[in-house]
């Protein structure tokens, strides 16, 4: 695949994750909260996250990292990793392919990628950082060949939600960037709406 650009902009770095960036995303994840735990594997394994060690959960990133292609980008100011977004090739996501998230067949996988989730340096929250790294992700999935970007944000209509549960992004925020709804996934253990949306690249 070819080799994604690094998004410059005046104060922020987004580049693909290497694996001389894993210990970059450790400092990123090993602050309170589910990214301590999770690694960003859950969507990688079949079974919970919190099932598994800590450890064999940022195997799990670690080795989708060495064998590619690349799990998500890094977002960076000075040197410091402060903000992740995760995604890929759907058909790399082991629970993309559950029930669970039914609704999303077409079109075919192999041109499709998935934006599973982010994370932001509490300190950078309110910055608009998530929104810079959902366009460096449209823009990295463009240049290494899809056709078609999916995601599965959670919709709070104008209610205030939880850090935890706004890991996968907020649907206003992929709808102001040209996505459209074309699914619904169950509301499951969340109250708040599910959609599945798209951008035809």
């Amino acid at each position: 695949m070819p080799a994604t650009r690094p998004v410059e902009r005046p104060d922020v770095v987004i580049r693909p994750l290497s694996a001389e960036g894993l210990d970059d995303v450790a400092i990123l994840f090993d602050q309170p909260g589910d990214p301590k735990w999770c690694w960003c594997a859950s969507f990688h394994i079949r079974g919970s996250v919190k099932a598994l060690p800590r450890d064999e959960n940022r195997a799990v990133l670690t080795v989708r990292t060495i064998t590619g292609p690349s799990p998500g980008l890094v977002a960076s100011r000075g040197g410091r990793p402060i903000g992740w977004v995760s995604l890929g090739p759907r058909d790399s996501f082991v629970k993309l392919g559950t029930r669970a998230y039914g609704g999303a067949s077409e079109p075919a996988d192999g041109d499709v990628w998935s934006i599973i989730c982010f994370v932001v340096d509490p300190g950078e929250r309110g910055r608009g950082l998530a929104r810079r790294l959902l366009a460096a992700g449209v823009d990295h999935a463009r240049a290494n060949g899809a056709t078609v970007v999916e995601a599965y944000p959670i919709d709070p209509g104008v209610e205030r939600i939880p850090n935890p549960v706004a890991y996968a992004g907020t649907l206003r925020m992929f709808l102001d960037a040209g996505f459209r709804i074309v699914g619904q996934r169950p509301v499951g253990a969340v109250r708040w709406p599910r959609p599945i949306v798209r951008l035809d690249l």
